[in-house]
């Protein structure tokens, strides 16, 4: 990509399509009319006219080449979440009192309000490293090969905090709060008049503010206007850029993503998770993801097929001001799969045979709706089988579809709706399944995944997505505080938040005092995430009734006091 070129990644002319990068002339070749962005030796992106795609980019280029939708896992409604999880505890060993020092933590999400005095340091200044807004457009101020947004260092934000007026300096803002509440959780230092401090007060903060997906990207999978969505190459490029930042600075990183997807096949092979697994392996890097907020949403089908039936149906209620979604059914090989759908009023639409792609419109006599449907048989990243439906002007009331097997083997398939963010509360399956709700990129295999629970009372959130992966990976692995936590609010006071990116939050602050331990003190050098989720792993606490690892629960209940009392014991054995 070249200078000339980077405006087509804000506008709302070209789609930006995912392709695998592994042959550099290839590539060029075969995309040689199209502008390539390269990520990395895995991945690209191409931007292409929207004129030439209309409606057909799953048939050119396959869904894997579609980045996915994500949301935010919190609703907005302290330290009873330090003591439940240990860190208190562990603070009072003068030997474990870790809080941070030397480890950046990162956020990638809706930006930060770096004026709040929970991100400034003893001497006011900032606790913020780097700021990248991916909003704020700007001729040479972005990272190096992204050609978009704009970077601010420390010593701007600095300057821009030393001002009457900060903003006309340094005008990122954090609109949304979610990323303000995030990194105060994570590493906010301490306020004693609020009795409120961050997990780790002494950790720096490096911060990615996400720009808003593509209003092409939104109509195309009918996700409303009026709620955040981010596209996932925009969160890999934010990713790769706190990675770029903490190896110039040499120091370890706990990196935090706090949004989901309910698109794609739940099974950890996403574009997406496929990164976070890949730099969770990094030595001085952990990455904890929340595993969403989807579990009483009812937005998710698990069904087999009865050979002697050879289909199953499903019923779905659309609510009365729902404007357009999307639906995702993933079957199972090797059987291949169809449907048919029977509409609110009766219109029926006969079984759409099943063939190596299909893309048919579909119009109703008697309703405003229009669905478009998509089969991908061997879907690229997976190898199963693909039924995409997207709805427009959906009417109210409930649609059947009937899915049918094909095969000599007992099929199986999972529908999803997307989170509960991008649609309606009153469009839901009649019977849907809670489990395997685990979103995107909760999923991947390397990163640490996280429930929430609250801690007055060890009850499981309500809402939290459960596992386990489609592909039955021990999905979350822990449950850490995440109802009622007290948390830093766009008007510099505090409210209280709950969800389990607030969890996720809380964990990558106690991931960054084992970072502390392991690296910056020497006990345990090039420390990664798969070597912190073990530690952590073995000192949940968990109760004597269930059984462990579960789809709720995961492993059980973060507890750092447990994880380096096991270690004490360990020492003193030698």
């Amino acid at each position: 990509m070249t200078q000339e070129e980077r405006y087509k990644i804000t506008s709302n002319e070209y789609a930006d399509l995912f392709i695998a990068y592994n042959e550099k002339q290839a590539i060029l070749d075969r995309y040689q009319n199209y502008s390539i962005h390269v990520m990395d030796p895995q991945f690209a992106i191409i931007y292409v006219p929207i004129s030439e795609i209309a409606g057909r980019a799953i048939r050119l280029y396959g869904y894997s080449s579609i980045p996915a939708c994500y949301g935010l896992s919190m609703e907005l409604s302290s330290q009873r979440g330090l003591e439940a999880s240990g860190v208190e505890r562990i603070r009072r060993l003068p030997a474990y009192n870790l809080r941070g020092q030397g480890v950046l933590v990162g956020i990638v999400d809706s930006g930060i309000d770096y004026t709040n005095p929970v991100f400034l340091h003893e001497d006011k200044t900032s606790k913020i490293i780097s700021i990248w807004d991916q909003t704020i457009d700007s001729e040479n101020s972005y990272p190096e090969n992204t050609f978009f947004g704009t970077e601010y260092s420390a010593d701007q934000i600095n300057s821009a905090l030393n001002s009457e007026n900060p903003f006309n300096i340094v005008p990122s803002r954090d609109e949304i709060g979610h990323g303000t509440m995030m990194a105060g959780i994570a590493a906010g230092s301490e306020i004693a008049a609020s009795n409120f401090r961050g997990v780790v007060p002494d950790s720096d903060l490096v911060i990615v503010k996400l720009k808003q997906a593509k209003n092409i990207l939104r109509n195309f999978f009918q996700i409303p206007f009026d709620v955040p969505c981010y596209q996932e190459n925009d969160i890999m490029w934010g990713i790769q850029y706190l990675i770029s930042v903490a190896r110039r600075l040499r120091r370890p990183i706990a990196i935090c993503v706090g949004l989901g997807s309910s698109q794609g096949a739940h099974d950890g092979r996403g574009a997406l998770s496929r990164l976070l697994s890949f730099v969770g392996d990094f030595p001085g890097t952990t990455v904890t993801n929340a595993a969403g907020n989807e579990g009483n949403s009812n937005g998710h089908v698990f069904r087999t097929i009865d050979s002697a039936i050879g289909f199953n149906t499903v019923e779905l209620n659309v609510g009365e001001n729902e404007t357009g979604f999307s639906m995702e059914i993933w079957g199972t090989a090797p059987s291949t799969y169809s449907i048919d759908i029977l509409s609110p009023s009766g219109e029926y639409i006969p079984r759409i045979p099943e063939s190596l792609t299909v893309n048919r419109d579909i119009s109703f006599v008697f309703e405003t709706t229009s669905i478009t449907v998509d089969y991908q048989m061997v879907e690229a990243e997976t190898g199963d089988q693909l039924i995409l439906l997207r709805f427009r002007n959906p009417a109210a009331g409930i649609w059947r579809f009937q899915v049918y097997g094909k095969g000599d083997i007992q099929g199986s398939f999972h529908i999803w709706l997307p989170i509960r963010e991008f649609i309606t509360e009153d469009t839901f399956f009649i019977q849907s399944n809670p489990y395997t709700t685990v979103t995107s990129p909760g999923n991947g295999e390397v990163p640490i995944t996280v429930t929430a629970y609250n801690p007055n009372n060890d009850v499981l959130y309500r809402n939290a997505s459960k596992g386990y992966s489609r592909t039955d990976t021990i999905k979350p692995e822990l449950a850490a505080p995440g109802v009622n936590i007290l948390s830093p609010t766009l008007d510099q006071g505090f409210s209280l938040a709950t969800g389990t990116s607030a969890a996720a939050a809380h964990t990558a602050g106690i991931t960054a005092m084992l970072l502390e331990w392991g690296t910056v003190r020497g006990n345990y050098p090039g420390i990664d995430t798969v070597e912190v989720k073990k530690f952590l792993i073995r000192g949940a606490r968990r109760s004597t009734n269930l059984q462990y690892p579960n789809r709720d629960w995961g492993y059980g209940i973060l507890d750092v006091y447990n994880v380096f009392d096991t270690l004490r014991t360990i020492y003193i054995n030698r």
